[in-house]
């Protein structure tokens, strides 16, 4: 016999409660959402994350309330998995982040002062410190893509003092990365390029970069994603202008693509 699915709900409990209510029956009486797992759930949790993060790079909102809603019906399965497995339940998991946040967060839950956002990230690295993190590095994932964890390592470390004090002496890293990289890929001499000490200078130079770009206030993922999304847009217009002309790209100097490449531009 068919279930009755619960109606929409106004106020956020209550919409939360009917979510809880659908997932609880899928888990139950749907032969695919009772085979789940929490591994055979996390590639795909990874790719909710990762369309979510191309709807926000894109700024359609539209999207990115669909994207927010297929990440929450995860972590309702997650816990709800867990709770049959007698670990933990969803209240405890909503209880468990309010009260860390509320505990790092002395400055609004205590008598603690704070004078701006940098005082703010020290008092909640400490505290993870004090927590029984055994590295203020202790908290940056392994399976981070390396643009990102390369970020996170330096902001993290920034939270506890470790950083440079002026932009200028962050660009003055990155030119002497790009110089020693530079000695170790120098294209204009005939010799043999040893590959492990380039790949090992070109690391240290994205490096500086991002912590360059982080210094600026700039997010080294986001922006080489906008420039990936920006590439792939003018080279389909580029494969595009050559189907009009009966021409594949094979067929085409690098000039006459170029011709195409900069209307993409232009446009």
């Amino acid at each position: 016999m068919p279930h009755t699915p619960p109606s929409p709900q106004q106020t956020p409990a209550k919409a939360f409660e009917r979510l809880l209510t659908v997932l609880n029956t899928l888990r139950t009486d749907c032969p695919w959402d009772r085979k789940q797992t929490m591994e055979s759930l996390r590639h795909l949790s990874i790719e909710e994350m990762y369309e979510l993060g191309d709807a926000i790079l894109d700024n359609d909102l539209e999207e990115v309330k669909k994207e927010l809603g297929d990440l929450m019906m995860h972590l309702v399965f997650y816990a709800r998995i867990a709770e049959e497995q007698g670990a933990f339940d969803i209240a405890d998991v909503l209880n468990t982040v309010c009260d860390k946040l509320i505990s790092r967060h002395p400055h609004i839950y205590g008598d603690v002062n704070v004078a701006n956002e940098d005082d703010v990230k020290r008092n909640w690295e400490q505290l993870k410190l004090k927590e029984g993190n055994k590295s203020v590095l202790a908290g940056v994932p392994h399976s981070l893509p390396a643009l990102v964890k390369a970020y996170r390592i330096q902001d993290k470390v920034r939270g506890v003092g470790f950083d440079w004090e002026e932009k200028g002496q962050v660009w003055q890293k990155v030119e002497e990365e790009l110089a020693e990289f530079k000695r170790e890929f120098d294209v204009s001499q005939s010799q043999a390029i040893d590959t492990e000490k380039a790949e090992a200078e070109f690391g240290d130079l994205l490096f500086s970069l991002v912590n360059y770009a982080r210094f600026v206030g700039i997010n080294p993922e986001n922006a080489l994603e906008r420039t990936n999304k920006k590439f792939i847009k003018r080279f389909i217009h580029l494969e595009t202008r050559a189907k009009e002309t009966g021409r594949s790209l094979k067929e085409m100097t690098l000039a006459e693509m170029d011709v195409y490449w900069e209307e993409a531009k232009r446009l």
